[in-house]
């Protein structure tokens, strides 16, 4: 059997690369002689960097930056070895997992952090440059990262000018991670589908809605582009929308599926050809597995090269089932009895070796004689 393994991580818990590596320990403590070959995915958010280092060519930077907040930082990147590439997470300067719940301030938290990271990599001579907007604790609009490159913006988003960023944009060619569909405003904008979870009352984000309607009106007229209601400009607390507005800055921009940009940087499509096999993973298989997420993404990459694929869970729903269903793959939890969400994640590593021992026992009773 040669079995791809290529999830993403259980975050908070494991990243992509300790899941890997649990299936393939479980794995082959039963069948020790297949061929296992591992490919840890992200899907633009948290992790990402993890993940496209697995694949080799990477090295390790790191930048001074500043939090969400303001405060100082260290923040890593990616620089491709030969230096000619970098890959920038927005989650390691900007990210919610920088702040404490008390802490978390969807009014003050600014992209700033992300922008003095790609200030770095230019300043490291690189022109070629992909992010992963993903786990941001802001909602700007990049107004921060447009600070941090040069711009001017008011404290209320409504006044900027853009006659100061950086010259060298215009030599870089910028791929985005971005893995939701989201407008900038409304019901369905930036404020109202994320900002709860940034810590927004609904009084919060009615006004948070409001601001980045005031930087839209300006931001759109200082560039020409109205992208307000451009799929995808609701990501990262509007940083797609301000990146959006920016294209002709630089010498190219782009959107692209989280997944599908990492599974690039993975070499995924060569190593699923090899395959009989692929197990992937997240650590919540549910509703949201439909729109995007790394589980959906592999499983439909598996099913178009006729490969069967499992996906496990360390929770999984019924929404979940029928989403990888949809796909022909099918969803396994991890969990082994009832327990809370705290405890799953202080089990560690144990739980998911455990379950893809049981898969590989599962498969192993077809090869039984009689």
């Amino acid at each position: 059997m040669r079995l791809l393994i290529a999830p993403d991580s259980f975050k908070g818990s494991l990243t992509s690369v300790e899941v890997a590596r649990a299936l393939a320990a479980g794995w082959t403590r039963v069948r020790p002689g297949d061929d296992v070959r591992l490919a840890p995915l992200a899907d633009g958010g948290e992790g990402t960097l993890v993940a496209v280092e697995a694949a080799g060519g990477w090295e390790w930077r790191e930048a001074p930056a500043r939090d969400p907040l303001g405060r100082p930082i260290r923040a890593r990147w990616l620089a491709r070895a030969d230096r000619t590439a970098a890959f920038v997470e927005m989650a390691t300067a900007s990210g919610l997992s920088l702040t404490t719940a008390g802490e978390r301030d969807p009014a003050a938290a600014s992209s700033h952090g992300t922008g003095d990271v790609v200030r770095a990599v230019l300043d490291a001579g690189i022109r070629e440059i992909a992010i992963g907007i993903g786990g941001s604790a802001t909602t700007d609009g990049g107004a921060g990262i447009i600070r941090a490159l040069g711009g001017r913006v008011s404290d209320d988003l409504a006044e900027l000018d853009l006659a100061g960023l950086d010259p060298r944009l215009a030599e870089t060619r910028v791929r985005v991670a971005c893995d939701v569909t989201n407008p900038l405003l409304g019901a369905r904008g930036a404020a109202a589908v994320y900002g709860p979870q940034k810590g927004a009352t609904p009084s919060d984000v009615d006004a948070l809605d409001s601001r980045l309607a005031g930087f839209a009106d300006a931001l759109e007229h200082a560039t020409g582009h109205a992208e307000r209601d451009t799929a995808g400009a609701g990501a990262a607390g509007g940083i797609g929308f301000g990146l959006l507005c920016l294209a002709d800055r630089f010498a190219g921009l782009t959107l692209e599926p989280g997944i599908d940009l990492v599974m690039a940087e993975a070499a995924f499509d060569g190593k699923l050809a090899a395959a009989d096999l692929v197990i992937t993973g997240e650590g919540q298989i549910d509703a949201q597995t439909a729109f995007g997420k790394t589980a959906l993404g592999v499983a439909k990459r598996a099913r178009d090269e006729g490969k069967p694929c499992i996906a496990i869970g360390g929770g999984v729903t019924p929404a979940g089932i029928e989403a990888l269903a949809a796909v022909e793959a099918i969803a396994v939890p991890v969990v082994e009895r009832p327990q809370s969400v705290d405890e799953a994640i202080g089990a560690g590593a144990a739980p998911v070796e455990r379950c893809a021992e049981r898969l590989a026992r599962l498969l192993s009773v077809g090869d039984r004689p009689g």
